[in-house]
């Protein structure tokens, strides 16, 4: 059996210069004035992430406490949210699509290594999240991974494949657990009587 090549691995040049500038600046400029906001303020939380290379639609909602580790690696799509303590390892691109959910710690994984290679080469997978769809507290999606339209991760569930549109997986790994459907309901009449 042959024995890791650590050192080619910690030589290879992983970012363009470009990137490793961003890497510096972002995180003595952008990381503290994005964690050290109000709560309240995402509006500031959009501007900040736009100013550093992020598409963000409108009415996006992302906590102080969620770490983007490159923005400019980042489209989050109208009406979205990020959670507290989310974590976005987007090495490679993370695309959130229109009405996206991703909950309170959950991970998203756009980063891994070759473990075939023996100098273990960063690899940079995309992940996108359809529109509508729901990465529940705790789950992990990992590197390559699609989440379709209006699938729904549940809380823990560990998504290292594909999630067909508008299917509700959970587990380690995640499986199939049902459908979302939407039922459709009439709403009730006014009180009163009135429309």
């Amino acid at each position: 059996m042959s024995s890791l090549a650590i050192d080619r691995n910690r030589t290879a040049c992983k970012y363009s210069r470009r990137e490793q500038a961003l890497r510096v600046l972002w995180g003595l400029l952008g990381k503290p004035l994005f964690r050290l906001s109000p709560r309240p303020c995402f509006a500031w939380r959009r501007g900040l992430l736009r100013f550093f290379g992020a598409t963000v639609g409108r009415h996006v909602h992302v906590y102080p406490s969620t770490v983007i580790y490159f923005p400019w690696n980042l489209t989050v799509g109208d009406w979205s949210a990020i959670g507290e303590d989310a974590l976005v390892y987007n090495l490679g691109p993370v695309t959130l699509g229109a009405r996206v959910t991703v909950s309170h710690r959950a991970h998203l994984c756009a980063g891994t290594h070759d473990v075939r290679d023996p100098a273990m080469p960063l690899l940079k997978p995309p992940i996108a999240i359809a529109d509508q769809a729901w990465v529940c507290a705790d789950a992990f999606i990992g590197p390559g991974v699609t989440v379709g339209e209006g699938a729904v991760v549940g809380a823990r569930g560990v998504a290292v494949r594909d999630v067909p549109p508008w299917t509700i997986v959970a587990g380690n790994p995640a499986q199939e657990i049902g459908r979302r459907e939407f039922a459709t309901r009439a709403c009730p009449a006014p009180v009163g009587g009135r429309a």
